[in-house]
């Protein structure tokens, strides 16, 4: 059970159940009903544990290299128990996650239904052999965003959204870049390690120095995107700029100091909970 929970990274379960919560919650005008339960439910647990658990498992060898490996950052257990562990972790993330999709396809429409499998497709094919997509560069960013932003519009499809709306298509856009930039910047710490470990990633190829700073610039378009929403959501607009404030530390980070970017990505961690808490003062302000 503890190597399961280590899995599932539960510092970060808030950042999947949240965005399907505030998503389903704004575009029911606060309804509070089972689907929203369920949903969040399974953003929170299940989702992560199939997330980063299939991670961890074909991530194993190069995690065993990687120094930052083994806390908050990630599971990692010893070698001679790692077979049995990982086997337990695959069997116990089928287990979880069958039994709330199964549920939440068959409450949901087409188009819901649509969303969820593509979002569970990219949670496996980023990590999982033969599709890898978190060895695509550009890619990896695109596809890690995605497991974020997609809870989010998973609850707004559930629930009859317009995506397309003023209210809506500013803040899945900014989500979206900014998940791009917060992986990019992520993976920065990892250029050494990687390259070690014959994995290829965005900062891999573009070198940490150049991953960094097109970070800090992603981070200010989101902040530009967020300018389209109508007041007092526009606010928002603010809410990136202190990621690209943090990660502008590391403008001149190259690949043999790469390390040190460690320092701003545990930063990110903590500043996640904080604009978490201005994105919900800005919700209920809107509503």
């Amino acid at each position: 059970m503890k190597a399961l929970v280590a899995a599932s990274r539960p510092f970060s379960w808030v950042n999947t159940a949240y965005p399907f919560a505030a998503g389903y919650l704004v575009a029911t005008g606060g309804r509070v009903d089972v689907s929203l339960v369920v949903g969040t439910l399974f953003f929170l647990v299940p989702y992560n544990l199939l997330m980063y658990g299939v991670n961890d498992v074909f991530d194993y060898a190069s995690d065993l290299a990687n120094p930052r490996k083994g806390g908050i950052e990630g599971g990692l257990v010893p070698p001679e128990r790692a077979r049995i562990v990982h086997r337990r972790v695959l069997l116990g993330a089928g287990v979880l996650v069958v039994p709330f999709a199964v549920w939440l396809l068959l409450l949901g429409s087409v188009a819901s239904g649509a969303v969820l499998l593509a979002v569970l497709f990219l949670v496996v094919a980023y990590s999982a052999p033969g599709l890898r997509f978190k060895e695509r560069p550009v890619l990896d960013s695109a596809t890690s965003a995605l497991h974020f932003v997609g809870p989010l519009v998973f609850g707004l499809v559930l629930a009859g959204a317009p995506l397309g709306s003023r209210q809506i298509w500013p803040v899945i856009v900014a989500f979206t870049l900014w998940g791009m930039a917060s992986h990019a910047f992520g993976a920065v710490q990892d250029v050494r390690a990687d390259r070690d470990g014959g994995i290829a990633s965005v900062a891999t190829v573009l070198g940490a120095r150049a991953t960094a700073r097109a970070a800090v610039l992603v981070y200010v378009g989101a902040a530009a995107v967020l300018l389209a929403l109508p007041w007092p959501g526009v606010l928002a607009a603010v809410l990136p700029l202190p990621y690209a404030v943090s990660t502008a530390r590391f403008w001149s980070v190259d690949d043999a100091t790469c390390e040190r970017a460690n320092a701003g990505w545990r930063t990110f961690l903590w500043l996640n909970l904080v604009t978490g808490a201005a994105v919900t003062m800005l919700l209920i302000a809107t509503a």
